[in-house]
């Protein structure tokens, strides 16, 4: 079940930080061995406080680059001070990234994904999704089998990536919601089940 608004309130907004760059480093690598090494990342990275994880500079992260405790990847290890400047501007706006991801309307979760993705580093594809399933916020993610049972359905032709699509899919969940009352989650990973392979 997805963790409710309290729930996401709760969490600060080092959590958001550090579940951000744990979504970032895990993408295309084995979920196990990122997560074995994520006690050195939250070292380095100050616990993931955005305020001290943006003053790091270039030669913070080279030297992390020599660090045979973390994953390095240039890349990924830059993405970290750009999304904890994210994170800092969106607390600037709305208080803090709680209340702005558990104020986001489950009804518009693409849009959230075009937003994580837009303005977050390394956010493309399916990370903003997944990064929101890890999080607890009512997330569908759009994997190759529920992309395939969308298909069946006609509700698009591809993987959604245009905004039309993405509505399409969007209002697609809506109405399963609408009429089932469950969790986008749970539609998901039901959605995925009626694929036969």
């Amino acid at each position: 079940m997805p963790r409710n608004a309290a729930e996401l309130l709760a969490l600060g907004d080092d959590r958001y930080l550090s579940t951000l760059a744990l979504r970032v480093f895990r993408a295309g690598l084995k979920h196990s061995l990122v997560d074995a090494k994520w006690p050195a990342f939250e070292e380095v990275f100050f616990g993931f406080d955005p305020e001290k994880v943006t003053l790091m500079g270039a030669e913070h992260i080279e030297r992390m680059m020599q660090d045979t405790r973390l994953i390095r990847h240039l890349g990924k290890l830059r993405s970290v001070p750009r999304n904890a400047q994210l994170i800092l501007d969106i607390r600037e706006q709305h208080g803090s990234m709680g209340r702005f991801i558990s104020d986001w309307p489950v009804t518009d979760i693409t849009g959230l994904w075009r937003l994580l993705a837009k303005r977050g580093n390394q956010m493309g594809g399916l990370s903003a999704p997944r990064y929101l399933r890890m999080l607890g916020k009512d997330s569908f993610v759009p994997t190759e089998d529920v992309v395939a049972a969308l298909k069946s359905q006609g509700v698009v032709d591809k993987a959604p990536t245009s905004q039309r699509d993405l509505a399409a899919v969007q209002e697609a969940f809506n109405q399963l919601h609408s009429e089932s009352g469950r969790p986008f989650c749970q539609l998901s990973v039901m959605l995925a089940q009626t694929v036969n392979h």
